[in-house]
Order: C-alpha cells, then sequence, then structure tokens
C-alpha cells in the first residue's frame, strides 16, 4: 500500500471510531426517556454513509456494508422503536468498518492510531494546571502511557534515540521503537511561537523519516492558534506525519 493511500485510510479510520465512540455516548445517556438517546439516528446514518463513500476511495469494500436512503428517512413518521433499530444498524455497520479498514491497515498501524487518539482524548483532562514548559507535557503523556499499561524500556523509551540530519542531531521526547514511532512535544504560549514550532516541525519531520516510519506532533496550545485546521494541513502534508492539536 503506497503511504498516500496508507494515510487516507488512517484519517478514514479516525473517523469512523469518532463517529462510532459518539453513538456509544449517545446510547449511554442519561436522558429520562431513552428513546430520545437515538432520535439523531437519520443524521448518524448520513455520516456513516459518508464515510463509507470516502473508505470505498481508499480501499476495496466487500458487499457485507448497509447503505441507507437517508433522503426517504422521516423522523417525524417513525416512532421511538424504529429509530432505535436503525441506530443500532448504523452502529453494527460502523463496527464492521472499523474492524475492516484496521484489518487493512495492520496491526502498527492501529497501534499508533490508537496512542494518537489516546492523547487526543486524554491529555487535556489530565493537566490539572497550566503547563510553564514542554516537560511538564511530557511529564503527564508519560504518566498517561504507564496508565495505560506501557512500560519504560520496553514499549516506549524518552529522550531517547537520537538521529542525525544534515549536521544536525535530534532527540524524539518519546520513541516507540515496536511501531516506529517517534512523538514530538510542542507547547505554543504567545502568538509568536506559532512560525517557530512550524520551523522546529518541519526539521524534525525530515530527521525523524530517517529513522521512524510515523512522526506524532502533540501541539498543546494555550490559545493563540486561530485556525486549527490550517496549522495541521501544513504539516501532515508529509507522509506518515500526524499532528494534533490540545487546546488548555
Amino acid at each position: 500500500m503506497k503511504d498516500r493511500d496508507r494515510k487516507n485510510l488512517r484519517v478514514h479510520l479516525t473517523l469512523v471510531s469518532s463517529l462510532k465512540r459518539t453513538m456509544e455516548a449517545l446510547a449511554s445517556g442519561e436522558h429520562p426517556d431513552r428513546a430520545w438517546s437515538f432520535h439523531s439516528f437519520k443524521m448518524l446514518a448520513c455520516k456513516y454513509m459518508q464515510l463509507l463513500i470516502l473508505a470505498k476511495e481508499t480501499t476495496e469494500l466487500p458487499d457485507i456494508f448497509d447503505t441507507y436512503d437517508v433522503e426517504n428517512m422521516s423522523n417525524i413518521s417513525l416512532v421511538p422503536n424504529q429509530q432505535q433499530t436503525i441506530f443500532e444498524s448504523v452502529y453494527t455497520n460502523l463496527s464492521l468498518l472499523e474492524t475492516y479498514l484496521g484489518a487493512d491497515l495492520g496491526v502498527d498501524d492501529q497501534e499508533i492510531i490508537a496512542i494518537r487518539d489516546f492523547l487526543e482524548a486524554r491529555l487535556r483532562s489530565a493537566i490539572f494546571e497550566t503547563p510553564e514548559n514542554e516537560k511538564d507535557i511530557q511529564n503527564t503523556i508519560e504518566q498517561l502511557l504507564i496508565g495505560r499499561g506501557m512500560q519504560k524500556g520496553r514499549d516506549y523509551d524518552r529522550e531517547r534515540g537520537r538521529v542525525k540530519y544534515s549536521a544536525k542531531e535530534s532527540v524524539p521526547d518519546f520513541n516507540m521503537l515496536n511501531v516506529s514511532l517517534a512523538i514530538e512535544v510542542k507547547l505554543i504560549k504567545d502568538t509568536q511561537r506559532i512560525g517557530k514550532i512550524v520551523d522546529e516541525i518541519s526539521a524534525d519531520i525530515a530527521a525523524y523519516s530517517k529513522e521512524y516510519r510515523e512522526s506524532l506532533f502533540v501541539v498543546y496550545d494555550l490559545g493563540y492558534i486561530r485556525d486549527e485546521i490550517e496549522f495541521r494541513q501544513d504539516l501532515e502534508g508529509s507522509p506518515n506525519v500526524s499532528v494534533v492539536v490540545i487546546k488548555h
């Protein structure tokens, strides 16, 4: 599989997993009328169909996935039991799609996605005070990795794995040799720091790509990145690079 196809497939898998988690949160809601949890079935079916179309552009899918005529669905005419049936059907198809895309990617890619999603979901809530420097964030990430059952020296190392590139040496904040992943942490404390961070990440991408198959940059923003999508897209144009922006 080409690097670009793998990157697209990983993005699709992330979106599928995100929608699936959203549905799980809705289904486990504490609304007194549980039927209300399934009221958004039409929107969810629409999102599933969009993701199915995207996945088909990257990989060949078997004929096991249901499709939905979203335009003819009516929120008014369907009783709660019917809404729940469609909701659960969409969830089942999402689960199948998640499994199939994950198998197509392979174990290493799935683990990298899992680590990225884990840090994106948990890092902000694990930081109780405004970080003063990048080391504060690194310490929190290491605590999260340990809490996830990972062991230093076996599953990850910190500030090891020196890479020499163009007369300069770089050391990733974390590296996971079992999946060939380098993780670098950046902290944005003011507007002027944004441009410097972009330059630093660009240099790190060039260096780490010599030794690691994947690079993950965790950017902790204290409120200075105005357009997160633009910030990420400019950097993720390189193959096998992921950027996670965490807002304080």
